[in-house]
Parts: structure tokens; sequence; C-alpha cells
């Protein structure tokens, strides 16, 4: 299938013109779109090892490159967030989370969802998807938690959001990337944070994003690379 044909359709499938108006997403250079694909990457990042790949490969990216690839690159960022069906619902499908409304009202970004679960029941499902996360004011065990909102990738470190999950009377905000400032603010308000990681957070998505290209009679594939190690003391 020729790159522009791709293109095309990953443009009706999710359009360019949702991303935020300062987001950099689509084509990442001025690349042959005549030329045939027979294969698809989908990466968080894309790093220099990766841009190696013969002119038959297509590397979707969520976060905008670094650099400028030669290989064909085309990124998918805010607009998937955005989108209905994209990487907020994939993240609340991950943790059985059943979607009811968008949270942030004036983008779209992360949705309110249901739950029926203690907090030890949602615990459980967490560590079972994502084996580990940061919790700021842990509830009580048995404490039932039945509004929560998700934000793929970046919610944790605006204090809007934050604010935002309390005049909502949310039990619980989930997203990655928790500061210092937004532990200490949600202490202060008495909310509820789980901090997934960024980058794990948005893993769902990426899966989800296979499912749509799956359309498409191309071989495709998710790299899953976490960026960071952890050292620990083996004393």
């Amino acid at each position: 299938m020729k790159l522009e044909e791709i293109i095309k359709f990953l443009n009706d499938k999710i359009p360019q013109n949702l991303a935020l108006s300062n987001d950099k997403v689509g084509l990442m250079d001025d690349y042959d779109l005549t030329q045939e694909i027979d294969s698809i990457k989908i990466l968080m990042d894309i790093y220099p090892e990766d841009d190696n790949s013969s002119k038959n490969t297509l590397i979707i990216t969520h976060h905008p490159p670094l650099f400028i690839p030669k290989t064909p690159t085309f990124t998918i960022h805010s607009n998937w967030d955005i989108i209905e069906g994209g990487a907020n619902e994939a993240l609340a499908d991950s943790l059985k989370l059943k979607v009811i409304e968008s949270f942030d009202k004036s983008t779209n970004i992360g949705r309110i969802c249901e739950s029926n679960l203690t907090y030890d029941e949602l615990k459980n499902v967490i560590l079972t998807e994502f084996n580990e996360y940061y919790i700021v004011n842990k509830p009580e065990k048995d404490k039932l938690i039945e509004k929560i909102a998700v934000v793929s990738g970046f919610g944790l470190k605006n204090p809007d959001y934050i604010k935002l999950a309390k005049k909502y009377d949310l039990d619980m905000l989930i997203s990655g990337d928790l500061t210092q400032e937004t532990a200490i603010l949600a202490v202060n308000l008495d909310l509820t944070l789980v901090d997934l990681g960024h980058h794990n957070s948005e893993i769902p998505g990426l899966y989800y994003l296979k499912k749509i290209i799956g359309e498409l009679d191309i071989n495709c594939e998710v790299i899953n690379r976490i960026p960071m190690e952890c050292e620990k003391n083996d004393c």
C-alpha cells in the first residue's frame, strides 16, 4: 500500500485538526508519498537506532520526535488523546472502568469513569495491568471508589487538573507525571491521586491504535521501549 493511502486512512480515523494548536502531528518530514509500505511500527518515542528501517516501513509515534527521522514517520499525539475511542478510552478499558463523560470539557482530554470497586479491588486491577504505581492520599482498603478521572500521560503535573477533579467531587484521578507541587496540592484538597507514570499510562493507547491499523492488510507491531531504568539497592 502506498504511503499516501495509509496517511489518508489515518487522517480519516484520527483527524489531525483535532490536535491542540501548539502540537506537532502528522508526517515529520517531506517523504515520498508514492513509496510502497509493507510494515508499520508503532512506538511511544523514536530513537536514533529506530531510524534505520527500510524505505518500505512506516513508523508511527505518539510523541513528536526530537529529531527529523529519515524513515517515514507519522505522529499521532493530542488528537489521539482527544478523540473518542482513543488513548483515554484505552486507559479506562485497561482499568475495567466505564467512561461516562469527558474530564476537561474545554479540550476533551481525559475521561470521567464509573467504578463499583473498593480501593483494595481497584488496587488489584491496577497492579495486574501496570505492576506498580505511586499514590497520594491512600484510601482505606474497603472504601468504595465510584467516580474516577483518567488522563493518559501528563495529567498529574497540571495543578488545574487536580483542582478540576476536586471540583467534580471525584474519588480519584489516575494519570502520570506527578510532581511535588501537585502531590502537596492534592494532600491539601484531600484528593486521591494515582501515578502510573507517563509512559505506562499511554501504552494501552498504542495497542488500541494497532487495532485500528489492523483494518489495513499490513504487518503492524507495537514496540514498547521504556526510556527509564530503576537502579535498586541489592543489599
